[in-house]
Order: structure tokens, then C-alpha cells, then sequence
């Protein structure tokens, strides 16, 4: 082999992903990222505030809009299967600055979930070894950080960005692992509801009127969101493009369940009333189905099973974002950077990584903030897309299109009209004086995200139109400047 010949060898393997994903790797994936920690924690707040079925009600719609949007990238994914995801659909159809716009939204949704993650495991640890608070180091906004509890996250983050540099099979089969145990758990609730459970205990079941419901229904952005980390992963998948769309509606419908089943059968284990005072609520109520404390603790490593899991998948989403929009010009170059030998976007993981690490030195307050901060970014993103499956349908209607949700006729802009409006409609919801309007300090953290952004955003030339070419133009005139 000649000189010229290895160069290009090399070309290849830097810049080129492994193709080592097959269907159920791809859904543990997507659906493993929707299920975190929030089931855990949220689901007796849920309960409490719309009763039983309120809250089933609202959950049910939250997946049914999930769902409708998970149609939208379905189509756009199988008809791009490129690592990014919602960069390559608005870059496409909108151009680059809104394909920045829309790509930044989704990072900033992954980020804020990631260091969630990295601050709720050490909550949860708390619960299985009360003693774990030793050395104080400060207090930010009333919760006292201790070091060896912020080590707990601050390792853990080490780890988890360790597993995704070393390759994404490494990580899927570390994923399928805890997926399996998150099955295994829902299935112990479902036969604890019914060895253990009471009716009466779901009582009542509605509660607080159209505010219960919505402050249910806002916190869906941020449950559901992960079945858009399959499109990210794209050009690691080893299956036909047709599948890959499919597998994100899979995966929707699947965390729906899960989330329906979980409210259910914690519903029925103990009153609201004793629900409201419970520490972990999903962890008392299975303790008490079983009339076991140590069942209690087998439902908090199932919460720590679904803190692995959204943390893993987010972090590899949101890295091959970011290389994404490095290899586009609009972020800097370092984060397009692949690891020599394991092809995965190295940099971009060790920043993440790096976030991830600091936020459990920030407390326990962090935990809503990064919540509330983060989702308004999702509903942003997901909105840019439902708009973006419309004009393509309409602009490029003969784009090959390997699954087409609705088929040829007016079926497909039906989908992507509703879900135009229902993003419409969940973004409205954290307007002032709406149910999710946000405290300050989300909006503070809202507000830095998109101000660095802006900073980004600006350094992107104008003027150039969107197409199949829209990359390479907007790469040619950034080498101009």
C-alpha cells in the first residue's frame, strides 16, 4: 500500500463511526434514556396532585404527544440516518442557523438531564446508607453539600463518560444489562400491586382540576425525552433505515406503559395522604406491598438502574451531537475530534463528562432547577422539527423517504400539523402565568445556556439557502472568512 493509499486509510478510520448496533441495542438505548430517575421521585408529587387517574389521564397525553412527535423523527431519521439527528433534518430543511437553534435546544435538554443524574444518584444513595454525609464543604440554596456525598455523582460521572469513550457496543451492552433490571422491577410492581395492593388506596381519583393535570403533564419534555437520542446514534446502527424510524415510536410507546404502570401500582399501595409524607414515595409503596423495608431498597436500585441508564444514553447522545455540529463549522473543532482507536467523539464526551462531574458539588437544590431549566430547551427542539417534517414534505416531496408515517397524501402533514400544535401547546405551558412557568434560577440557567449559544449562533454566515447540500455550502463559506 502506497503512501497516498494508508493516508486515506487513516482519513477513514478517523472520521468514520463503527456500525455495531443492532435492534435491541438501538431500543435499550432510546428507551433507557426516557427512564431515569423522575419515576422514582415525582410519581408520589404526581399522584397527589391530579389522583390516580388525573395522573394517568395526563401521563397518557404526554405520551400520546411524545408519540406523534416520535412519528415526525421517525420519518426523518430513516430518511437521513446520519449521527445528529435533529442537526441534519433542519439543516436540510431550514438551514444552518436554525438547524444551530434546534440542535442547541437538544444539547442543552441532554446536559441539564446528564447532571441531573449526576445529582440524584447521591440523592438516592442517601436513601439506601443514611450515614454517607461526612466532610461539609458548603450550602447552596439551603442544601448542604458534604463531600463524600457530591463523590458519589463526581465518580460516578468518571465512570459512565469512561464506559462511552471506551465504544458505543460497550456501552449498549452496559446498557441492555440495566435495561433488563428496569424490566424486572416494573414487573415486581405490577405483582406487588396485585399481592399487596388495595383499590381504596387509589382514592381519590381526580384531584386539583385542570392545574393537576397540567403540573403532571409538564414534566413530560423532560420524562420522555432520550427516544430522540437513536437518531443521534444513526450511523452506528446496523440495521435498515426503515427500522431505525420505527424503533423511536417503539420506544415512545414503551416508556408510555412503564410511566402508566408506575403510577398504578404506587397508587395502590399506600393512601395520598401517606404518599405525600413518604421520603421516596415509589420506594415506600413497594416496601409496604411487601411489607418489607429491604423491597424498598430493591425499588431505589431500580432508581438507580434508571439513573445508569438515562445518564448513559444522554451523554452519547449529546456527545455525538456536539461532534455533529463541530463537523458542521458551528462548533469549534475540538469537539468533532474521534478517539484514534474506539471512533468515538472523545472531546465532546469529556466535556459533558466535565459538567456532569461538577454538578453534584452544586447540592441537591440543583436537582429541580436542571429540570425546569432544561425542558422549555426540548419543547423548543421538538417544535423545530414537527416544522421542519412539513416543509420537506412539501419542498422535497420526492426525497427518498424509507418509512413515510401517514403515506403519500395529506395523512403525513396531518401528523406533522398536530404535532406542530402540540409543541405549540406545551411550550405555552411555561409562559407566565401558565403551570411551569419557571422560578429564577431555571431561568438564570436557561438564559446562560442560550446566551453562550448566541455567541455561536452569530458566527454562522447568513444567506445560505437549505438542501442536500447545505453542510458542505456553509463549510465552504466559513473557510472564505
Amino acid at each position: 500500500m502506497g503512501p497516498t493509499m494508508k493516508r486515506k486509510a487513516v482519513e477513514t478510520e478517523d472520521t468514520s463511526f463503527l456500525k455495531v448496533l443492532g435492534n435491541w441495542d438501538v431500543l435499550a438505548l432510546g428507551f433507557g434514556a426516557m427512564i431515569g430517575f423522575g419515576w422514582v421521585v415525582l410519581t408520589g408529587d404526581w399522584i397527589g396532585s391530579a389522583g390516580t387517574l388525573g395522573a394517568v389521564l395526563a401521563m397518557a397525553a404526554g405520551g400520546v404527544i411524545m408519540a406523534v412527535v416520535g412519528l415526525t423523527y421517525a420519518e426523518l431519521t430513516a430518511a437521513m440516518p446520519k449521527a445528529g439527528g435533529e442537526h441534519n433534518f433542519l439543516l436540510r430543511g431550514m438551514g444552518p442557523r436554525w438547524s444551530f437553534i434546534g440542535s442547541w435546544g437538544i444539547v442543552g435538554g441532554y446536559v441539564t438531564i446528564v447532571a441531573f443524574e449526576a445529582v440524584a444518584l447521591p440523592r438516592t444513595a442517601l436513601y439506601l446508607f443514611p450515614d454517607l454525609n461526612h466532610v461539609r464543604l458548603w450550602d447552596v440554596a439551603g442544601s448542604e453539600v458534604y463531600l463524600t456525598w457530591a463523590l458519589v455523582g463526581a465518580i460516578a460521572a468518571v465512570v459512565i463518560t469512561t464506559i462511552n469513550i471506551l465504544g458505543v457496543k460497550f456501552a449498549s451492552v452496559v446498557q441492555t444489562f440495566v435495561v433488563v433490571l428496569l424490566l424486572v422491577i416494573v414487573l415486581m410492581l405490577v405483582v406487588g400491586a396485585f399481592t399487596g395492593g388495595e383499590t381504596g388506596n387509589m382514592a381519590p381519583l381526580f384531584t386539583g382540576g385542570a392545574a393537576g393535570f397540567f403540573a403532571v403533564l409538564v414534566v413530560v419534555p423532560f420524562l420522555f425525552v432520550g427516544f430522540d437520542v437513536i437518531p443521534q446514534s444513526a450511523e452506528e446502527v446496523n440495521v435498515p433505515a426503515r427500522q431505525i424510524g420505527r424503533l423511536v415510536v417503539i420506544a415512545v410507546v414503551l416508556a408510555t406503559i412503564f410511566y402508566l404502570l408506575v403510577i398504578v401500582t404506587t397508587s395502590s399501595a399506600m393512601p395520598v395522604s401517606e404518599l405525600a409524607d413518604a421520603d421516596i414515595a415509589t420506594a415506600d409503596a413497594f416496601g409496604a406491598m411487601f411489607s418489607s423495608d429491604f423491597m424498598a431498597k430493591v425499588l431505589i436500585a431500580g432508581g438507580i438502574a434508571g439513573i445508569l441508564t438515562s445518564w448513559n444514553s444522554l451523554l452519547l447522545g449529546a456527545s455525538r451531537l456536539m461532534y455533529s455540529m463541530a463537523r458542521s463549522g458551528m462548533l469549534p473543532a475540538w469537539f468533532g475530534r474521534l478517539h484514534p482507536k474506539f471512533r468515538t467523539p472523545v472531546n465532546a464526551l469529556l466535556f459533558i463528562g466535565g459538567l456532569s462531574f461538577i454538578a453534584p458539588f452544586l447540592g441537591e437544590a440543583m436537582l429541580v432547577w436542571l429540570v425546569d431549566s432544561g425542558s422549555p430547551s426540548i419543547v423548543i427542539a421538538y417544535l423545530l422539527v414537527a416544522i421542519v417534517f412539513l416543509v420537506l414534505r412539501r419542498r422535497e416531496p420526492l426525497m427518498d423517504r424509507p418509512l413515510r408515517v401517514g403515506g403519500q397524501g395529506k395523512g403525513g402533514l396531518l401528523i406533522g400539523g398536530a404535532a406542530v400544535v402540540l409543541c405549540f401547546g406545551l411550550l405555552s405551558l411555561y409562559l407566565p402565568g401558565m403551570p411551569a412557568f419557571l422560578d429564577m434560577p431555571p431561568w438564570i440557567l436557561f438564559g446562560v445556556w442560550w446566551a453562550i449559544g448566541a455567541f455561536f449562533l452569530l458566527r454562522i454566515p447568513t444567506g445560505i439557502k437549505p438542501g442536500e447540500d447545505t453542510e458542505h455550502r456553509l463549510l465552504e463559506a466559513l473557510k472564505k472568512r
